[in-house]
């Protein structure tokens, strides 16, 4: 949440599988029924990582796990259809939580690109989360190692990956801070360049009241359904899949102070405390979009 700004990280990992081919046998047929090699097996193809395993891992604090009941990240990912082979982009990671997982995943077989924010802009608090999330990867370099940074920071700088080379595009809870600096339809446009024909892109956003009209600033953090599947099928997405995975009915969505009023934030520190924490996080759509293949 927030205000958020963008970095831009790859890694190519090449993963090679042998190939088993069947014996030959020129034996006569009496001979061949004696002497026959058992067939050879199949080559099996890793499964690779498992991101439950991954999602487990002691190298996220408990403080982040203890999200997970609301964030649904494994389940969120599948739905998505991750996978440890793919060139996978998040945008505006922050703070790296869904990085977490996603890093690792993919550091061996696949391609993780995190676009975060600009080192060199002249606002401190974004280099700040800049330095704060490349320390965080150099940690641990068994499972960020091949992470490079780079930057996404519209509307000047748009270095997420070359044109058409990324099979997935993930975003979290980041339409609501483009649309009140005028970028919305940018990013979108931006993502489908990069993304290579058939290439998917994941959203997740706090999901507002459809009866009341969507605010073009997206003032209180929480956006239209409908308004963000126009953003999508403007920039040319067709709509694949939607997902309940990380609905919350209890979210009432008429708060004074926004969905900040809600956990994590709790804008509104101790008062009715008790009672947003019941609520839980916001009530979020999930929707899987594809970029046509032709």
């Amino acid at each position: 949440m927030g205000h958020r700004l963008s970095l831009y990280l790859t890694f190519l990992f090449a993963l090679g599988l042998a190939a088993c081919g069947a014996p030959e046998n020129t034996a006569e047929p009496a001979a061949a029924a004696q002497e026959a090699t058992p067939p050879t097996a199949a080559p099996v193809q890793s499964a690779g990582p498992d991101l439950a395993t991954v999602a487990e891992g002691d190298h996220r604090s408990a403080e982040n796990r203890a999200r997970d009941v609301y964030r649904h990240p494994v389940e969120t990912l599948e739905f998505f259809g991750i996978e440890p082979d793919m060139t996978v982009v998040e945008i505006w990671p922050s703070g790296g939580w869904y990085s977490e997982i996603l890093g690792p995943y993919l550091n061996k077989e696949g391609t993780f690109i995190a676009a975060h924010w600009d080192p060199n802009s002249e606002m401190e608090f974004v280099r700040t989360g800049v330095t704060a999330y490349q320390e965080k990867l150099a940690a641990r370099p068994d499972l960020y190692g091949n992470t490079q940074m780079g930057v996404l920071m519209p509307p000047e700088i748009w270095a997420i990956a070359p044109e058409a080379s990324v099979d997935m595009i993930v975003t979290f809870r980041s339409i609501h801070n483009w649309m009140p600096r005028g970028y919305a339809d940018s990013m979108f446009a931006e993502f489908y360049k990069v993304l290579k024909p058939g290439g998917v892109l994941g959203v997740v956003e706090h999901r507002g009241d459809p009866a009341v009209e969507q605010d073009p600033k997206a003032a209180s953090g929480y956006v239209n359904e409908a308004y963000a599947i126009a953003l999508a099928e403007a920039a040319g997405f067709v709509l694949e899949e939607k997902s309940e995975i990380n609905a919350n009915p209890a979210d009432t969505k008429d708060y004074d102070t926004g969905v900040w009023t809600l956990p994590p934030t709790l804008r509104k520190k101790d008062e009715d405390k008790d009672k947003y924490l019941a609520i839980g996080e916001s009530d979020r759509f999930t929707l899987k979009f594809r970029k046509p293949a032709a």
